[in-house]
């Protein structure tokens, strides 16, 4: 069905993406600034997870005031097969919940996007063991395709970027799918309008970049959003919205 949609997209016009993205932005950019605060809570406990060890040896081994330099050198060679596993575990999770959150994000907007009441909770919606569990799966996939495209040279990454753009998106509307589905339909979407994304997605990065520094990167903080919709924009016009089995946003989630 998914398949059948891309293979008979129509042809998408740059303007009217663009276009698209700007008048969708001015409805969702508080949506996208709650995003951005619920992904950094998120983070915090799993930076002082890694950092407080650290932390905790540079305070017992300081003498007079002054660190020697060999306690972290001492500490990685006595623990460092199990921080890094530390790391690697505390980071997929990390991807996955911030998936999680920007999969509910994306729910948010459509919701917006047809002039549909949201409640914060709705951030919250694929926090669910079953969701999650796909989640880190798809991570471990992303991840996997990205350091494969990379160590070739990074010329696939220039590729594999706009199909992995597309992951979260789908999975955000077609949960019910498979992780091996979710990532095939990624990448016959990202290579059907691999052209028009890469383009969209370059202008909205730099006119965030250049917000932001205008801003003194305070700006980024209301930008946020901004990153997310040309993948929803495109989708929308691509592949569109199953109306009869559309969720309610405003139901009880039952998180």
């Amino acid at each position: 069905m998914l398949s059948e949609k891309i293979r008979n997209a129509k042809h998408l016009d740059f303007g009217t993406i663009l276009n698209e993205i700007i008048e969708l932005f001015k409805k969702v950019w508080v949506q996208g600034l709650l995003l951005f605060l619920f992904s950094i809570l998120i983070m915090l406990p799993i930076i002082i997870l890694v950092y407080v060890p650290l932390i905790g040896v540079a305070m017992m081994e300081s003498q007079g005031g002054t660190l020697d330099s060999e306690v972290f050198t001492g500490f990685f060679a006595g623990t460092s097969i199990l921080y890094v596993l530390l790391i690697i575990v505390l980071f997929l999770i990390l991807v996955a919940a911030s998936s999680a959150l920007i999969a509910g994000f994306y729910r948010i907007v459509k919701a917006l996007d047809k002039g549909k009441g949201t409640t914060t909770s709705d951030f919250f919606y694929f926090f669910k063991t079953k969701y999650l569990t796909k989640l880190l799966l798809l991570t471990l996939i992303t991840v996997s395709i990205a350091i494969g495209s990379a160590l070739l040279c990074y010329l696939p990454l220039l590729y594999t970027m706009v199909p992995i753009s597309y992951f979260l998106i789908i999975f955000a509307f077609n949960p019910e799918e498979s992780v091996t589905n979710i990532v095939k339909v990624g990448f016959q979407l990202g290579t059907k309008k691999w052209g028009i994304s890469i383009a969209v997605m370059l202008i909205v990065g730099l006119i965030t970049t250049m917000l932001g520094i205008i801003t003194c990167g305070l700006g980024n903080l209301f930008l946020i959003s901004l990153s997310y919709l040309p993948a929803y924009i495109i989708y929308k016009n691509v592949i569109g919205f199953e109306e009869d089995i559309d969720l309610d946003l405003t139901e009880k989630n039952n998180i």
